[in-house]
Protein backbone atom coordinates (compact mmCIF):
# COMPACT_ATOMS: atom_id res chain seq x y z
CA UNK A 1 0.00 0.00 0.00
CA UNK A 2 2.63 2.60 0.83
CA UNK A 3 4.92 1.50 -2.49
CA UNK A 4 1.33 2.29 -4.60
CA UNK A 5 0.54 5.68 -2.85
CA UNK A 6 4.35 6.88 -3.10
CA UNK A 7 3.86 6.04 -7.01
CA UNK A 8 0.31 7.53 -7.31
CA UNK A 9 2.10 11.02 -5.44
CA UNK A 10 5.30 10.42 -7.93
CA UNK A 11 2.63 10.75 -10.83
CA UNK A 12 0.41 13.35 -9.75
CA UNK A 13 2.98 15.59 -9.07
CA UNK A 14 4.93 14.86 -12.46
CA UNK A 15 1.23 15.69 -14.12
CA UNK A 16 1.53 19.20 -11.65
CA UNK A 17 4.82 20.14 -12.72
CA UNK A 18 3.91 19.41 -16.17
CA UNK A 19 1.21 21.64 -16.31
CA UNK A 20 2.71 23.95 -14.14
CA UNK A 21 5.52 24.45 -16.49
CA UNK A 22 2.97 24.76 -19.42
CA UNK A 23 1.52 27.59 -16.98
CA UNK A 24 4.93 29.29 -16.93
CA UNK A 25 5.81 29.60 -20.83
CA UNK A 26 2.00 30.82 -21.28
CA UNK A 27 1.40 33.46 -18.78
CA UNK A 28 3.60 36.67 -18.76
CA UNK A 29 3.73 40.22 -19.80
CA UNK A 30 2.53 38.55 -23.09
CA UNK A 31 0.08 35.77 -23.14
CA UNK A 32 0.51 32.49 -24.95
CA UNK A 33 -2.58 30.47 -25.59
CA UNK A 34 -1.10 27.29 -24.23
CA UNK A 35 -1.91 25.27 -27.29
CA UNK A 36 -0.37 27.56 -29.16
CA UNK A 37 2.58 26.71 -26.20
CA UNK A 38 2.16 23.00 -27.00
CA UNK A 39 2.28 23.84 -30.50
CA UNK A 40 5.46 25.55 -30.32
CA UNK A 41 7.37 22.66 -27.87
CA UNK A 42 6.27 19.71 -30.24
CA UNK A 43 7.85 22.28 -33.26
CA UNK A 44 10.55 22.65 -31.49
CA UNK A 45 13.09 25.86 -31.00
CA UNK A 46 13.97 27.49 -34.05
CA UNK A 47 12.82 30.54 -36.29
CA UNK A 48 9.48 28.45 -37.59
CA UNK A 49 7.73 29.61 -33.91
CA UNK A 50 8.09 33.58 -34.69
CA UNK A 51 8.26 35.69 -31.94
CA UNK A 52 6.17 33.67 -29.65
CA UNK A 53 8.58 30.70 -30.11
CA UNK A 54 11.41 33.03 -29.02
CA UNK A 55 9.84 33.97 -25.76
CA UNK A 56 9.08 30.09 -25.45
CA UNK A 57 12.26 29.03 -25.68
CA UNK A 58 14.64 31.77 -25.13
CA UNK A 59 13.17 33.72 -22.44
CA UNK A 60 10.89 31.35 -20.74
CA UNK A 61 12.14 27.84 -20.67
CA UNK A 62 15.37 28.41 -19.20
CA UNK A 63 13.42 30.10 -16.32
CA UNK A 64 11.37 27.72 -15.71
CA UNK A 65 13.62 24.79 -15.65
CA UNK A 66 15.72 26.79 -13.37
CA UNK A 67 12.97 27.18 -11.17
CA UNK A 68 12.12 23.60 -11.44
CA UNK A 69 15.95 22.51 -10.78
CA UNK A 70 16.29 25.41 -7.78
CA UNK A 71 13.04 24.03 -5.94
CA UNK A 72 13.41 20.13 -6.49
CA UNK A 73 16.73 21.02 -4.80
CA UNK A 74 16.18 23.13 -2.17
CA UNK A 75 13.67 20.60 -1.22
CA UNK A 76 15.89 18.22 -1.21
CA UNK A 77 18.28 19.60 1.45
CA UNK A 78 15.76 20.62 3.58
CA UNK A 79 14.50 17.31 3.61
CA UNK A 80 18.18 15.86 4.48
CA UNK A 81 18.91 19.11 6.91
CA UNK A 82 15.99 18.04 9.16
CA UNK A 83 17.06 14.60 9.10
CA UNK A 84 21.06 15.55 10.33
CA UNK A 85 19.74 17.69 13.28
CA UNK A 86 17.05 16.17 14.10
CA UNK A 87 14.79 19.05 13.88
CA UNK A 88 11.43 19.91 12.02
CA UNK A 89 12.36 23.69 11.73
CA UNK A 90 15.73 23.31 9.59
CA UNK A 91 15.96 24.53 6.08
CA UNK A 92 18.57 25.69 4.32
CA UNK A 93 17.58 29.47 4.95
CA UNK A 94 16.47 29.17 8.48
CA UNK A 95 20.12 27.64 9.04
CA UNK A 96 21.97 30.34 7.24
CA UNK A 97 23.09 27.96 4.11
CA UNK A 98 21.56 30.55 1.68
CA UNK A 99 22.84 33.34 3.44
CA UNK A 100 26.59 32.48 3.55
CA UNK A 101 26.41 30.75 -0.26
CA UNK A 102 24.88 34.66 -1.14
CA UNK A 103 27.90 36.14 1.27
CA UNK A 104 30.64 34.15 -0.60
CA UNK A 105 28.91 34.73 -4.59
CA UNK A 106 28.57 38.61 -3.42
CA UNK A 107 32.04 38.63 -2.38
CA UNK A 108 33.85 36.91 -5.38
CA UNK A 109 31.50 39.28 -7.47
CA UNK A 110 32.63 42.93 -6.08
CA UNK A 111 36.18 41.57 -5.46
CA UNK A 112 36.41 41.11 -9.32
CA UNK A 113 37.37 37.38 -8.58
CA UNK A 114 34.88 35.40 -11.09
CA UNK A 115 37.25 36.37 -13.97
CA UNK A 116 40.65 34.71 -11.76
CA UNK A 117 38.22 31.62 -11.06
CA UNK A 118 36.61 30.91 -14.22
CA UNK A 119 33.70 29.34 -14.61
CA UNK A 120 33.58 27.84 -11.35
CA UNK A 121 34.49 30.71 -9.11
CA UNK A 122 31.04 31.80 -8.33
CA UNK A 123 29.45 28.19 -7.16
CA UNK A 124 32.55 27.72 -5.37
CA UNK A 125 32.43 30.51 -3.72
CA UNK A 126 28.82 29.88 -3.18
CA UNK A 127 29.76 26.53 -1.65
CA UNK A 128 32.57 27.72 0.77
CA UNK A 129 30.25 30.34 2.34
CA UNK A 130 27.45 27.65 2.68
CA UNK A 131 29.35 24.97 4.53
CA UNK A 132 30.97 27.78 6.39
CA UNK A 133 27.48 29.09 7.95
CA UNK A 134 26.30 25.42 8.13
CA UNK A 135 29.15 24.93 10.82
CA UNK A 136 28.57 27.69 12.73
CA UNK A 137 24.60 27.28 12.95
CA UNK A 138 25.64 23.38 14.06
CA UNK A 139 28.22 24.13 16.53
CA UNK A 140 26.55 26.98 18.04
CA UNK A 141 23.41 25.08 18.07
CA UNK A 142 24.44 22.01 19.65
CA UNK A 143 24.44 21.75 23.82
CA UNK A 144 26.40 18.83 24.63
CA UNK A 145 24.72 15.95 22.35
CA UNK A 146 21.12 18.30 22.06
CA UNK A 147 20.26 20.80 19.96
CA UNK A 148 16.48 22.36 20.71
CA UNK A 149 14.61 24.47 18.41
CA UNK A 150 14.96 27.35 19.73
CA UNK A 151 18.74 27.25 19.86
CA UNK A 152 18.67 25.92 16.33
CA UNK A 153 16.45 29.36 15.51
CA UNK A 154 18.33 31.60 17.33
CA UNK A 155 21.78 30.50 15.48
CA UNK A 156 20.48 30.45 12.45
CA UNK A 157 18.75 34.30 13.02
CA UNK A 158 22.43 35.14 14.36
CA UNK A 159 24.67 33.77 11.79
CA UNK A 160 22.17 35.38 9.44
CA UNK A 161 22.39 38.43 10.45
CA UNK A 162 26.34 38.56 10.60
CA UNK A 163 26.32 37.30 6.74
CA UNK A 164 23.82 39.80 5.30
CA UNK A 165 25.83 42.72 7.48
CA UNK A 166 28.86 41.33 5.90
CA UNK A 167 27.17 41.31 2.78
CA UNK A 168 25.82 44.91 3.18
CA UNK A 169 29.53 45.70 4.38
CA UNK A 170 31.24 44.56 1.19
CA UNK A 171 28.75 46.39 -0.97
CA UNK A 172 29.87 49.49 1.22
CA UNK A 173 33.43 49.31 0.73
CA UNK A 174 32.97 48.42 -3.00
CA UNK A 175 31.05 51.92 -3.69
CA UNK A 176 29.80 50.95 -6.89
CA UNK A 177 26.18 51.45 -7.75
CA UNK A 178 25.34 48.82 -10.35
CA UNK A 179 26.41 46.15 -7.87
CA UNK A 180 23.65 47.14 -5.26
CA UNK A 181 20.97 45.34 -7.92
CA UNK A 182 23.12 42.27 -7.81
CA UNK A 183 23.05 42.56 -3.56
CA UNK A 184 19.45 42.51 -4.06
CA UNK A 185 19.39 39.72 -6.37
CA UNK A 186 21.19 37.68 -3.84
CA UNK A 187 19.23 38.38 -1.02
CA UNK A 188 15.98 38.41 -2.44
CA UNK A 189 16.17 35.68 -4.97
CA UNK A 190 15.20 35.09 -8.68
CA UNK A 191 15.33 33.51 -11.56
CA UNK A 192 15.25 36.52 -14.54
CA UNK A 193 18.80 35.83 -15.00
CA UNK A 194 18.04 32.38 -16.41
CA UNK A 195 20.18 31.43 -19.48
CA UNK A 196 20.59 28.00 -21.35
CA UNK A 197 24.14 28.02 -20.94
CA UNK A 198 23.66 28.42 -17.14
CA UNK A 199 21.64 25.75 -16.92
CA UNK A 200 24.12 22.33 -17.00
CA UNK A 201 26.02 22.63 -13.33
CA UNK A 202 22.96 23.26 -11.14
CA UNK A 203 21.41 20.33 -13.53
CA UNK A 204 24.06 18.39 -12.54
CA UNK A 205 24.31 19.06 -8.66
CA UNK A 206 20.41 18.26 -8.44
CA UNK A 207 20.91 14.92 -10.46
CA UNK A 208 23.93 13.52 -8.67
CA UNK A 209 23.24 14.81 -5.12
CA UNK A 210 19.40 13.99 -5.11
CA UNK A 211 20.57 10.36 -6.76
CA UNK A 212 23.98 10.09 -3.65
CA UNK A 213 21.08 11.18 -1.26
CA UNK A 214 18.46 9.06 -1.91
CA UNK A 215 21.84 6.31 -1.69
CA UNK A 216 21.92 7.37 1.94
CA UNK A 217 18.28 7.12 2.88
CA UNK A 218 18.58 4.06 5.68
CA UNK A 219 21.31 5.92 7.31
CA UNK A 220 19.33 8.90 7.19
CA UNK A 221 16.36 6.70 8.36
CA UNK A 222 18.54 5.97 11.28
CA UNK A 223 19.70 9.21 12.62
CA UNK A 224 15.71 9.44 13.57
CA UNK A 225 16.45 7.04 16.42
CA UNK A 226 19.28 9.28 17.54
CA UNK A 227 22.27 8.70 17.53
CA UNK A 228 23.32 6.41 20.13
CA UNK A 229 20.13 4.45 18.61
CA UNK A 230 22.24 4.92 15.33
CA UNK A 231 25.27 3.95 16.82
CA UNK A 232 23.82 1.06 18.30
CA UNK A 233 22.49 -0.06 14.79
CA UNK A 234 26.24 0.28 13.47
CA UNK A 235 25.84 4.16 11.66
CA UNK A 236 29.15 6.43 12.82
CA UNK A 237 26.72 9.51 13.44
CA UNK A 238 29.58 12.21 13.45
CA UNK A 239 31.10 11.10 10.31
CA UNK A 240 28.29 10.31 8.56
CA UNK A 241 26.62 14.14 9.73
CA UNK A 242 29.86 15.92 8.38
CA UNK A 243 30.00 13.82 5.43
CA UNK A 244 26.33 15.00 4.41
CA UNK A 245 27.02 18.63 5.18
CA UNK A 246 29.27 19.05 2.94
CA UNK A 247 27.27 17.18 0.33
CA UNK A 248 24.13 19.06 0.84
CA UNK A 249 26.87 22.92 1.13
CA UNK A 250 27.99 21.52 -2.64
CA UNK A 251 24.34 21.26 -3.69
CA UNK A 252 22.84 24.25 -2.45
CA UNK A 253 25.95 26.48 -2.76
CA UNK A 254 25.56 25.52 -6.72
CA UNK A 255 21.71 26.23 -6.57
CA UNK A 256 22.33 29.52 -5.02
CA UNK A 257 25.20 31.00 -7.16
CA UNK A 258 22.22 31.24 -9.64
CA UNK A 259 19.17 31.83 -8.21
CA UNK A 260 19.93 34.03 -5.48
CA UNK A 261 18.88 32.75 -1.63
CA UNK A 262 15.27 31.94 -1.72
CA UNK A 263 13.97 31.23 2.16
CA UNK A 264 10.64 28.73 3.08
CA UNK A 265 11.54 25.79 0.17
CA UNK A 266 13.29 23.69 2.14
CA UNK A 267 11.17 23.91 4.88
CA UNK A 268 7.35 23.72 3.81
CA UNK A 269 7.84 21.05 0.87
CA UNK A 270 9.31 18.45 3.19
CA UNK A 271 6.83 18.55 5.51
CA UNK A 272 4.18 18.70 2.88
CA UNK A 273 5.90 15.62 1.75
CA UNK A 274 6.22 13.75 4.91
CA UNK A 275 2.37 13.83 5.47
CA UNK A 276 1.67 11.96 2.88
CA UNK A 277 4.15 9.69 2.26
CA UNK A 278 5.19 9.05 6.03
CA UNK A 279 9.40 9.78 6.82
CA UNK A 280 10.94 7.04 5.29
CA UNK A 281 13.85 8.80 2.70
CA UNK A 282 13.64 6.66 0.02
CA UNK A 283 10.30 7.58 -0.33
CA UNK A 284 10.45 10.84 0.70
CA UNK A 285 13.58 12.13 -1.07
CA UNK A 286 11.48 11.85 -4.64
CA UNK A 287 8.36 12.92 -3.70
CA UNK A 288 10.05 16.30 -2.04
CA UNK A 289 11.80 16.69 -5.09
CA UNK A 290 8.81 16.67 -7.36
CA UNK A 291 6.43 18.87 -4.53
CA UNK A 292 9.85 22.17 -4.30
CA UNK A 293 9.75 22.23 -8.28
CA UNK A 294 6.34 22.60 -8.39
CA UNK A 295 6.12 24.69 -5.51
CA UNK A 296 8.64 26.73 -6.69
CA UNK A 297 7.60 26.88 -10.48
CA UNK A 298 4.33 28.60 -9.09
CA UNK A 299 5.59 31.07 -7.09
CA UNK A 300 7.77 32.14 -9.64
CA UNK A 301 4.71 32.42 -11.60
CA UNK A 302 2.87 34.44 -8.99
CA UNK A 303 5.98 36.96 -8.91
CA UNK A 304 5.73 37.51 -12.45
CA UNK A 305 2.27 37.51 -12.63
CA UNK A 306 1.23 38.98 -9.77
CA UNK A 307 2.13 42.77 -10.37
CA UNK A 308 2.71 42.70 -13.97
CA UNK A 309 4.39 44.30 -15.75
CA UNK A 310 6.92 44.67 -13.11
CA UNK A 311 8.21 41.64 -11.52
CA UNK A 312 8.25 40.24 -7.68
CA UNK A 313 11.26 38.54 -6.30
CA UNK A 314 10.64 35.14 -5.87
CA UNK A 315 11.98 34.95 -2.97
CA UNK A 316 9.29 37.70 -1.77
CA UNK A 317 6.59 35.13 -2.86
CA UNK A 318 8.24 32.51 -0.55
CA UNK A 319 8.71 34.24 2.09
CA UNK A 320 4.86 35.45 2.30
CA UNK A 321 4.04 32.00 2.08
CA UNK A 322 6.52 30.81 4.18
CA UNK A 323 6.27 33.07 7.42
CA UNK A 324 3.24 32.18 8.18
CA UNK A 325 3.88 28.07 8.02
CA UNK A 326 6.71 29.32 10.17
CA UNK A 327 4.95 30.69 12.94
CA UNK A 328 2.43 28.00 13.08
CA UNK A 329 5.87 25.32 13.12
CA UNK A 330 6.78 27.27 15.96
CA UNK A 331 3.29 27.52 18.15
CA UNK A 332 3.85 23.52 17.03
CA UNK A 333 6.86 22.86 18.73
CA UNK A 334 6.69 25.24 21.83
CA UNK A 335 3.74 23.12 22.91
CA UNK A 336 6.10 19.93 23.28
CA UNK A 337 9.37 21.60 24.40
CA UNK A 338 9.41 24.93 24.64
CA UNK A 339 11.33 27.38 23.13
CA UNK A 340 13.95 28.37 25.31
CA UNK A 341 15.71 24.94 26.02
Amino acid sequence: MRRRRTATVLALLTVALLASAVAGLALGPVRIPPGQVLDILRAGPGPGGGAFGSIVWDVRMPRVLLGAVVGAGLAVCGTVLQALVRNPLADPFLLGASSGASAGAVLVIVFGAVGILGGVGLPLAAFVGSLVALVAVYALARRGTTMTTGRLILAGVAVQYVLSAFTSLILVLSAQPDQVRSVLFWTLGGLGGARWDELALPAVALLLGTALLVTLARPLDLLLAGEEGARTLGLDAGRFRAGVFVLTSLVIGVLVAYSGAIGFVGLMVPHAARMVVGAGHRALLPVSALAGAVFLSLADLLARTAAAPEEIPVGVVTALVGGPFLLWMLRRSTRTEGITG
